[in-house]
């Protein structure tokens, strides 16, 4: 069983930036590929953004291509996506997930993801 645990979210003017954290309480998490996605009110979930489980490798939303950054660091079983030049298109709620990393294909596919946390509200204003 995993555990996730979104922070870093908050209200922010458009341009500004934000650092999200998803914090995994397992002993393995380096067995797991991240990813990053996002549901404003009214609309369906949409992908962000994943990382595989070395950070080799790492996948982004032609929306966020050149603004937003996904990282992980492993000693501390933690996940991030730098956000840059936030636009109010950006609000949402945002979710990481977890899946074992040998999956390998359909990054942006919430379904094939096996965990998730419980959000972290992004707003940006105009």
């Amino acid at each position: 069983q995993v555990q996730l645990v979104e922070s870093g979210g908050g209200l922010v003017q458009a341009g500004g930036s934000l650092r999200l954290s998803c914090a995994a309480s397992v002993r393995t998490f380096s067995r797991y590929a991240m990813g990053w996605f996002r549901q404003a009110p009214g609309k369906e979930r949409e992908f962000v953004a994943a990382i595989t489980w070395s950070g080799g490798s790492t996948y982004y939303a032609d929306s966020v291509k050149g603004r937003f950054t996904i990282s992980r660091d492993n000693a501390k079983n933690t996940a991030y996506l730098r956000m840059n030049s936030l636009k109010p298109e950006d609000t949402a709620t945002y979710f990481c997930a977890a899946r074992p990393d040998y999956r390998g294909t359909d990054w942006d596919r919430g379904l094939t993801y096996d965990y998730w946390g419980q959000g972290t509200q992004v707003t940006v204003s105009s």
